[in-house]
């Protein structure tokens, strides 16, 4: 696949459901950073056969740009095996791109699930012993 997708709240979540890699660039018209970056993003793509390269509308998708928080365009977000391992405001220069490119696809995933899992544990357990000194058997 070259080139890039355009995500709507329609087809983000089955585009992200049916690849294990996805960038998503969150962008507007209006927006001058955006449009410096969009070469730069086009290019990765024709590099990067093997990922999907998506972009967002933030103006037609506002849906998008607020369930992901975004308060800065451009945003550049990577998405692997369902889970974002990577965002970022600003237009990142080429060689910034290809680097955060390389590091997330070494990245191990069941090393950022376990991380992930900890965390979540790890705030469980806070939420449940509220109350500084609760823990149980602790004095």
């Amino acid at each position: 696949m070259s080139g890039t997708v355009e995500l709507t709240k329609e087809n983000f979540d089955q585009t992200v459901a049916d690849n294990e890699f996805v960038l998503i660039d969150f962008w507007a018209d209006w927006c001058g950073p955006c449009k410096q970056f969009a070469p730069v993003y086009e290019k990765a793509a024709e590099e990067n056969p093997d990922l999907v390269f998506a972009k967002v509308d933030t103006e037609a998708q506002p849906e998008l740009a607020q369930a992901f928080g975004i308060q800065s365009i451009p945003t550049l977000m990577i998405v692997r095996d369902q889970v974002a391992i990577f965002a970022q405001p600003g237009a990142l220069p080429e060689p910034a791109l290809t680097d955060v490119i390389d590091q997330a696809r070494k990245l191990d995933m069941d090393e950022v699930r376990k991380d992930i899992a900890a965390q979540e544990n790890q705030g469980q357990g806070q939420s449940q012993g509220e109350g500084r000194g609760q823990q149980p058997g602790g004095e």
